[in-house]
C-alpha cells in the first residue's frame, strides 16, 4: 500500500513549517497546496475556529480529491472579550501583516495591568477524506499573556508578544523543540495522532470476504 498522503490545506509559511514538523514522525507524506495551483482560495467565513478548519478541509478535499488538514488557529485575549480570535490573521484589515495586528493587538490593551492580559493561543483541525466528509476534528489551547515589548525572533504572528509564564519567555524566544511540544498546535496535533493511527488502520485492514 503507498504511504498515506495528507494534503496541508493552507499557504501561511508559518503554519505549514510548523505542520509538518510536527506530522514527520508519523510516517505520513505530507504534501503542499503549491502542487495545486488551481485549488480555491477558501473563505475564511466562519464564526469559530471550528467552522473554519471545516471549511479549508472540506472544500480542498472536494477539490483535490486528496485527504486534507484544515487548520485554523488564533489568539484570544480575555480582556479583549476573545479578540483577535478567528480574525486573528486580518485583524488590522484587509491588508494586514504581522506588524500592523501586533501594533493593533497593543494598542488596544493600553492601560490594562500585566495581571489582566491572560490570553490564550487555540488551533483547531479538521481532517476531511477525499469525498470532503469531515472525518476528525480536534483542539488544542495554550495560555499565556500580552507583554508590550517584543521579544524573540523564532516563530509569526503574535509570538514575540505571548509570553509564557512558567518559561518567562515569549514563542518568539522558546526554541523550535520547546514550542513544539507545548503549543495549541501541538497540542492539537498529540490529540490527533491516535486518531489518525486508528484511520491508518482501517485503511491497512484487509476487507472482509
Amino acid at each position: 500500500m503507498p504511504p498515506f498522503e495528507l494534503l496541508l490545506a493552507t499557504r501561511n509559511p508559518g503554519k505549514r513549517r510548523e505542520l509538518e514538523k510536527l506530522l514527520q514522525p508519523l510516517g505520513i507524506r505530507v504534501i503542499g497546496l503549491e502542487q495545486f495551483p488551481d485549488a480555491p482560495v477558501v473563505e475564511e467565513t466562519g464564526e469559530t475556529f471550528a467552522d473554519n478548519a471545516r471549511l479549508k478541509a472540506a472544500q480542498i478535499a472536494r477539490a483535490t480529491g486528496h485527504w486534507t488538514l484544515g487548520e485554523d488557529s488564533g489568539l484570544m485575549v480575555d480582556a479583549l472579550g476573545g479578540r483577535p480570535g478567528p480574525r486573528s490573521a486580518r485583524y488590522s484589515g484587509p491588508d494586514a501583516t504581522d506588524e500592523r495586528n501586533n501594533a493593533k493587538l497593543i494598542e488596544e490593551l493600553a492601560g490594562i495591568p500585566a495581571e489582566r492580559r491572560g490570553a490564550q493561543y487555540v488551533c483547531h483541525i479538521a481532517v476531511a477524506d477525499p469525498e470532503g466528509r469531515i472525518r476528525i476534528e480536534v483542539q488544542g489551547r495554550c495560555r499565556g499573556r500580552i507583554i508590550d515589548t517584543p521579544r524573540g525572533t523564532h516563530g509569526f504572528g503574535y509570538d514575540p508578544h505571548f509570553l509564557i509564564p512558567e518559561y518567562h519567555k515569549t514563542f518568539g524566544e522558546l526554541a523550535p523543540v520547546v514550542k513544539n511540544n507545548i503549543s495549541h498546535r501541538a497540542r492539537a496535533l498529540q490529540r490527533l495522532l491516535p486518531q489518525l493511527q486508528r484511520l491508518l488502520a482501517e485503511r491497512s485492514d484487509p476487507p472482509e470476504q
